[in-house]
């Protein structure tokens, strides 16, 4: 096939192709080439009104439904989630230039999903997540450390449950680009659309 037809060519479908499993094929790679945190991502999201806000999440799992990430539920990102459950995520990793964004709506994980990786948390994390009033004001740096020390006190040596206003969520992916920094700025841009059980793909103009 000559440039031309290959240019004129449409969009290809396909109900195989798997951008998750391409996407952890990226974060594996790059788990072993950023020096810290391959796993962070740039979360999205927005008010009912559409005023939209930003900030650094870890991504804790990602699976076939979708990615997932933890957080306070009364955090601002909470709220927001809570008013509009739509997200998009981005993931850029220097050290490959590479970039993956992803667009979709917002599914709380099972309360069983939510202890299991709780647990798995270091007993101080744990202990943060109560002492944490997250995204409210605080006077002073005392006030966190005096809730730390008031729960570290309650819970002692015992098993620290899950607050009731933490648990995760999963972005359901829609939409997944990947990029691909190229030389000249003509980067390799691939989409891949949510097609019933299956994805379509298309090449973007950089």
């Amino acid at each position: 096939m000559d440039q031309k037809s290959q240019d004129d060519a449409p969009p290809r479908k396909s109900a195989t192709d798997d951008p998750i499993e391409k996407f952890r094929v990226w974060l594996g790679e790059a788990e072993g080439k950023e020096i810290s945190n391959p796993n962070a991502m740039a979360l999205a999201t927005a008010t009912a009104s559409g005023r939209p806000s930003v900030r650094m999440v870890l991504l804790k799992d990602v699976d076939d439904q979708g990615f997932v990430f933890y957080t306070n539920l009364e955090s601002r990102k909470g709220g927001e989630l809570a008013e509009n459950p739509f997200a998009s995520l981005c993931f850029y990793w220097k050290t490959l230039e590479r970039q993956v964004r992803v667009e979709g709506a917002i599914r709380p994980v099972s309360p069983a999903e939510a202890d299991a990786y709780y647990e798995s948390r270091h007993r101080s994390s744990r202990i943060g997540a109560w002492a944490s009033r997250q995204s409210r004001p605080m006077k002073t740096r005392f006030d966190l450390e005096k809730r730390v020390a008031e729960f570290t006190a309650k819970f002692h040596v015992g098993a620290i449950p899950r607050p009731d206003f933490w648990s995760g969520f999963r972005v359901v992916p829609e939409r997944i680009e990947f990029w691909t920094e190229g030389a000249f700025r003509l980067h390799e841009r691939i989409v891949y659309h949510r097609l019933g059980t299956g994805w379509e793909t298309e090449r973007l103009f950089p």
